[in-house]
């Protein structure tokens, strides 16, 4: 059996259902966008650099531009998987051949496992700033169990975010900004000095969705409905959590306290309870993602096993690792997909790749393709302005250094690693394609 009526197949090949319409889609990334993690890292939106505040108007204006600019990427990542039916990691086939495919997929699978056994970590401590008393191990457990649910049924997961989640997600969400805009001191102060690192930051937030884009959007009745749904469902959802977030921040005065923040308002402990049981379609995607892209390495290999498997491994790492201290890697490998991203849109958009996409399990290497990526991921380290691991900074720091390269204060390291891939693909397009015969 490769199928189960109104669902995702069971393998990869089954035929993919056409049921999620824009207010699905919406739905689905309007919840992908309101993050436990967006409240407390709106720290790092106020002041990027750690020694440059933004003031209040250049952080919602970076927040709402950021936000623009990554989601636009995710949407177009979509749109091929809407064309296609295809999931993101199979359609790499098409953009470097089968084998060749595998490469990406295995970092996707790494840092999808990292990601769903962070937002289990998110979801736990959040649930134990409501329960206390609870066990850290206990929510862990119980919000694995959830998102392993989900993740079997994962579009009726979906039509559920859509009927309800997301009305309890909007109520709860105005009424912590009723109170936080009374509450919280003057934003005053700050400067526009670190914008681009604010901007840079915001994109990231946004791209990180990108690998899993085109999982959810091959089930979408049109690509309209998988463009329109990223963009605006996630671009609302994010800007309104991160504003949201700027003044849960000052008044928490850090970020290890704003949960706290949220549940000593009236009614807090209630409001609270819904996000952090809404936080559970983030671990879902996270999940799913692992599952299908795994299809692409074992095609006929039943999903539902695989998310099982994943599931109980996600709720080990949570539980024996520091997933704390996993974030700056997962930042190193998620910065594989935006130049890897460039290449794919531009190869399917511009260069007449969607006429000939071959995503079939004897897809021929392109190997010429892994040229604009390499280029894009070193341009997006040389550019960037994000911290993450001291080693890792100090060899691009030393790369700059040998190549005379200065970075400016203006770079954004997503737009940076875009650009150069994206051009580099164009160029190697060009030269590539053969002149047609006229007749």
């Amino acid at each position: 059996m490769t199928h189960v009526a109104d669902e995702v197949p069971l393998t990869l090949e089954g035929r993919p259902p056409k049921t999620l319409g824009v207010l699905d889609q919406g739905a689905l990334w309007a919840n992908l966008g309101v993050s436990l993690l967006g409240f407390s890292g709106a720290m790092f939106l106020v002041n990027p650099l750690g020694n440059a505040p933004l003031s209040l108007a250049a952080a919602l204006v970076a927040t709402v531009v950021g936000s623009l600019i990554g989601t636009a990427m995710v949407g177009l990542s979509a749109i091929p998987g809407t064309q296609t039916g295809q999931p993101a990691m199979v359609l790499l086939r098409g953009l470097f051949g089968a084998r060749i495919s595998y490469m990406p997929t295995v970092l996707n699978i790494v840092q999808m496992l990292g990601w769903g056994a962070f937002e289990l970590w998110v979801i736990a401590t959040a649930a134990g700033a409501i329960f206390p008393a609870v066990p850290y191990a206990v929510w862990v457990v119980v919000a694995g169990v959830l998102t392993t649910a989900l993740t079997i049924w994962p579009l009726g997961a979906v039509r559920v975010l859509r009927r309800y989640v997301t009305i309890g997600v909007i109520i709860a969400m105005v009424w912590f900004a009723w109170f936080f805009l009374r509450e919280a001191p003057a934003q005053e102060g700050g400067s526009w000095t670190a914008f681009p690192a604010a901007v840079d930051y915001v994109i990231a937030l946004s791209v990180s969705w990108v690998p899993m884009a085109a999982d959810f959007a091959r089930h979408s009745r049109s690509t309209g409905a998988a463009f329109t749904g990223v963009v605006g469902g996630y671009t609302l959802a994010q800007v309104a959590c991160l504003g949201l977030g700027v003044y849960a921040v000052a008044i928490a005065g850090n970020a290890d306290a704003v949960f706290g923040t949220f549940v000593a308002v009236p009614l807090g402990a209630l409001f609270f309870a819904i996000l952090v049981l809404r936080e559970t379609d983030q671990s879902f995607a996270n999940v799913y993602s692992t599952t299908v892209s795994l299809q692409n390495l074992m095609p006929r290999v039943d999903r539902r096993a695989f998310s099982v498997a994943i599931g109980v491994l996600t709720v080990v790492i949570a539980l024996l690792v520091d997933v704390t201290s996993y974030g700056a890697f997962l930042g190193v490998i998620g910065a594989v997909f935006v130049p890897m991203f460039a290449v794919l849109a531009v190869d399917y958009f511009l260069l007449g790749g969607s006429r000939r996409w071959n995503t079939e399990e004897n897809a021929p290497s392109r190997w010429s393709m892994l040229v604009p990526w390499a280029l894009g991921f070193a341009a997006y380290w040389l550019t960037t302005s994000t911290p993450t691991i001291a080693a890792w900074d100090g060899f691009w720091a030393s790369a700059r250094e040998a190549i005379g390269f200065t970075r400016q204060v203006w770079m954004n390291g997503a737009l940076g690693g875009a650009l150069v891939a994206a051009l580099v693909t164009l160029l190697i397009g060009l030269l590539v394609r053969k002149p047609s015969v006229r007749r």
